[in-house]
């Protein structure tokens, strides 16, 4: 785990993680949740991280809404609902590691300490031809996904 989103006393949320410490968290803590804050058209599309393997299943909570990509004003208040223990592991994910830092914050602000940020997300960075799903994320780490 790295202290990406740690600064001293201020952390602003409790660190960056990798897919594989993602899994690993998933597996070994019964309370850890993951939150894919991608927007439904994302999900339906480009797919999802499996955790079947686990007993678990993934948790949708857009931090954007599809099509304007406004901020989902109640984010906070849905993953209180998914997740009302404070001290469980929050672990959010994006398509590359931008919005689930944002995720992770306000998750933080809300008084959850132990929110995570997955780094690369789920597709990771574009690759040279700007393709995503080539270069890091939880596809290329070849952990379980599916697409609808």
């Amino acid at each position: 785990m790295t202290n990406g989103g740690m600064s001293g006393a201020n952390a602003t949320y409790a660190g960056d993680i990798t897919v594989q410490e993602a899994w690993d968290m998933l597996e070994s803590d019964p309370d850890a949740v993951l939150i894919d804050v991608r927007t439904n058209a994302e999900w339906a599309y480009v797919g999802l991280p499996d955790l079947s393997a686990l007993g678990k299943a993934v948790q949708r909570v857009s931090w954007v809404l599809f099509p304007d990509m406004a901020k989902n004003q109640g984010f906070v208040q849905e993953i209180s609902d998914l997740q009302p223990k404070k001290s469980a592991p929050m672990i959010f994910l994006c398509r590359s590691g931008v919005r689930s830092i944002a995720a992770a914050e306000a998750a933080t602000r809300a008084g959850y300490s132990r929110a995570y940020n997955v780094l690369e997300g789920f597709e990771g960075g574009p690759d040279p031809e700007g393709h995503r799903g080539t270069v890091g994320g939880w596809k290329v780490a070849g952990l379980k996904w599916k697409q609808s």
